[in-house]
């Protein structure tokens, strides 16, 4: 199951994630912290990254140019965190082929 990254939906994740290892359920996650709080796995964009992007869009509004002016950007920079306690649990075998392009694995 794929649960978005929202500010509704993270504030509710103990519900979420009680109710998803009650039936068996893997969830992935585009918000940063999901795997690390007992979610499968998490991919997204490196949290740290968008706020550098926020930053300096901000400054260059601040220093007078028009938002219309700036160029559209967006991340490049994505993180993946595998959650191989949630995987026990499930029942499930993370390949190594993941587990090796994972930035970060909780065991």
């Amino acid at each position: 199951m794929f649960v978005n990254a929202d500010p509704l939906l993270n504030v509710n994740f103990p519900h979420i994630r009680d109710l998803t290892a009650r039936y068996g359920m893997a969830t992935i996650s585009s918000w940063e912290g999901f795997a690390g709080e007992g979610g499968l796995i998490s991919y997204g964009t490196n949290i740290n990254e968008a706020n550098r992007l926020l930053g300096a869009c901000t400054t260059q509004v601040l220093k007078g140019e028009k938002p219309a002016d700036l160029p559209v950007q967006q991340s490049t920079k994505f993180k993946l965190v595998v959650n191989l306690k949630t995987a026990k649990q499930l029942g499930l075998t993370i390949p190594p082929s993941v587990l090796g392009l994972a930035d970060e694995v909780i065991e």
